[in-house]
């Protein structure tokens, strides 16, 4: 066998879901925006998100405040300023304001969309029994945005120590049981 020990502790690099999402919270006046890519869907309708969010993350205080955020799905094309909003804790830095990203008004929420992600997800928390145990909110999406413009969205997947990997070509593949 050729295979080597994989250290546990980067595990999570071989299963991120992806892609690499923004989730924008408000609370008290103030808004946040924080990238993260551990999400999952958990059921297609109503369509339920799973979201892993750090106690530690000013984003987790405000979304168990308000039970609403949105998620925002950047592409490539603004990845530097995605990293970036990061490398700083939204407690100190009103990050749309630093990188420059546009507040637009959601319909269902009280917290604004990314405006420059070409989709944009309205959630509002259904369970969330195991964020103090495991950090899991399980959020519900009761309204969806997407930028028609954009046709093939480059989205992008984070693999651990400042490495990503944008998606590409699209293939099809039919199958039948014979």
């Amino acid at each position: 066998m050729t295979k080597h020990n994989f250290p546990l502790s980067e595990v999570y690099s071989l299963l991120e879901p992806g892609p690499v999402i923004m989730i924008s919270t408000s609370h008290k006046g103030k808004t946040n925006v924080m990238p993260m890519s551990w999400q999952t869907m958990i059921d297609f309708e109503p369509p339920l998100v799973g979201l892993i969010i750090s106690n530690m993350n000013h984003t987790f205080g405000m979304l168990k405040a308000t039970k609403e955020c949105v998620i925002n799905i950047p592409t490539a094309n603004i990845a530097k300023k995605v990293v970036a909003c990061g490398n700083v804790s939204g407690r100190k830095v009103d990050k749309f304001k630093k990188f420059g990203l546009t507040k637009a008004p959601a319909s269902k929420v009280k917290v604004p969309l990314v405006d420059e992600c070409y989709a944009n997800l309205e959630c509002k928390v259904v369970d969330s029994k195991l964020a103090t145990k495991y950090n899991l909110f399980v959020v519900k999406v009761v309204k969806a945005w997407i930028d028609p413009k954009v046709k093939n969205p480059k989205i992008f997947h984070h693999n651990g120590h400042g490495k990503f990997t944008v998606g590409g070509k699209s293939m099809k593949i039919h199958f039948r049981l014979k």
